[in-house]
């Protein structure tokens, strides 16, 4: 009778012994499942670092720009002129009074005096019209078809900076009004036409007979003007772009009385700069400090504790902070404008101190954008701690190197499993031959056992 089942032939619990066998092959998977898990830990750790130490960058790239400290806000004492930050603006105070504003010129071609229209869709005649802009002159061919609609088309056309259109008056009739698009004297025009048609004169030759007036400027173009600190300036817009290094001045209503525009020091964004650095340090201290310290009342050690790469950068960090910069002002660290370290290395602002350092602008930048020397020395606390985390988040800097060394170790510990799983299988395979070989072997034993029994049997009746 076969075997179908491993352990009947030998009457063995052959799955428990198999089971226990391959549970003991398998022992080392508890050691490396702990490991990975920790490297695993470690990995999702030092991303938040690179995390925090991004932020920290950051912030201290901003005070290491000159843009950080050249921030001015700009007042008006009056809504009719405005001012706006377009550079390195100097602070200071001016008297602005708006003289006259920027206009665009607008002409109109009508019939005789401009004020009455020519019939609707009236040819004009054949021959030149011409359109002079500043120097440049704009030459347009005119049919005997052609019309006031017609004309006003090829005048925008011609991409001049003047843009015509054909009003109706009430009584059907039609004028050509055109408007320089851009305000100030650059932008004034003028007309000239030559017509093929004299006799009888066409409109088009009216148009170009100065003295009939078919043609008139109902308003000229002009620049804006003001007085600056009482001394005259123009300017084609409203808008004075050049008046002031650094910033620009808009107006909208001419003056009654001068306005006053002031420029101060935009120090609170500078003071919220330097806090950012603060917050963004301290982040990134309280994180490295929870990781490799040791706590004495639960005895147990922080994730990164006698970790190099983790001990190394806190102290890098906190030695950036005690940093002298050789500016020659008289803010060379950062205890000189209020910042100190407390116990646990974090910062602290004192508001008095930080306050009264903003009233030296040069010495506080100084502190933060002095640039360092060819060795890489003497340089101000932003430059330098923005070079050191630089390294930490570069490419192949000190962070991307520690992830990809730990990232390596999980890949190693997941194949040392995998060789543990598989010498196990191995294992389990091996057994179970085994067994069932002998359970095959048991079985012919005990049917050649239970034969001798009966032929022993029968001859003890046969002699009996």
């Amino acid at each position: 009778m076969a075997v179908t089942s491993v352990g009947l032939g030998s009457g063995l619990e052959v799955d428990k012994i198999v089971s226990q066998l391959v549970e003991l092959e398998k022992a080392p998977l508890k050691t490396l499942e702990v490991k990975a898990d920790a490297i695993s830990s470690k990995i999702s750790t030092y991303a938040e670092i690179k995390s925090l130490a991004d932020t920290l960058n950051t912030a201290t790239a901003k005070l290491s720009r000159d843009s950080a400290w050249n921030g001015v806000n700009i007042a008006s004492s009056s809504s009719s002129v405005v001012g706006a930050m377009t550079g390195i603006a100097q602070p200071g105070s001016y008297s602005v009074e708006v003289v006259q504003l920027a206009q665009s010129q607008t002409s109109v071609i009508g019939n005789g005096d401009g004020a009455t229209g020519f019939a609707k869709d009236a040819k004009i005649g054949a021959g030149t019209f011409k359109l002079t802009v500043g120097a440049k002159s704009y030459d347009i061919e005119v049919t005997a078809s052609d019309t006031l609609t017609t004309l006003a088309t090829a005048i925008n056309n011609k991409d001049s900076g003047v843009q015509a259109t054909v009003i109706t008056n009430a009584d059907g009739t039609q004028r050509l009004m055109m408007r320089s698009k851009n305000t100030g004297t650059d932008a004034a025009f003028s007309i000239s036409a030559t017509a093929v048609d004299a006799d009888p004169p066409s409109i088009l030759a009216n148009i170009g007979d100065t003295s009939k007036s078919y043609y008139s400027v109902s308003q000229n173009a002009q620049n804006a003007k003001i007085k600056l600190n009482n001394v005259a300036v123009e300017s084609t817009s409203n808008t004075f772009a050049d008046a002031l290094p650094g910033m620009s001045l808009t107006v909208s209503t001419v003056s009654t009385s001068p306005a006053l525009v002031t420029v101060t020091a935009d120090t609170a964004s500078m003071k919220e700069g330097i806090q950012a650095f603060v917050d963004a340090y301290n982040a990134l201290n309280d994180k490295l400090s929870e990781l490799t310290k040791y706590n004495a009342d639960s005895k147990t050690a922080g994730l990164l504790q006698g970790d190099g790469t983790t001990v190394s950068m806190q102290n890098a960090l906190r030695m950036l902070t005690m940093g002298v910069v050789k500016s020659g002002t008289a803010f060379t660290r950062l205890s000189d404008i209020g910042i100190q370290m407390q116990q646990g290395g974090n910062l602290s602002v004192n508001e008095t101190d930080l306050t009264k350092a903003l009233t030296d602008l040069p010495a506080l930048k100084s502190v933060f954008a002095t640039k360092a020397d060819s060795l890489g020395a003497g340089g101000g606390i932003g430059v330098n701690f923005k070079s050191f985390t630089d390294g930490l988040l570069a490419y192949e800097g000190t962070l991307n190197a520690k992830t990809d060394s730990l990232e390596g170790s999980l890949k190693r510990n997941g194949e040392q499993q995998d060789k543990v799983n598989t010498r196990a299988s191995t294992l389990e395979a091996r057994l179970l031959a085994q067994y069932s070989a002998l359970d095959v072997k048991m079985a012919s034993l005990n049917a050649l056992d239970t034969y001798v029994t009966q032929q022993i049997a029968s001859w003890n009746k046969s002699t009996s």
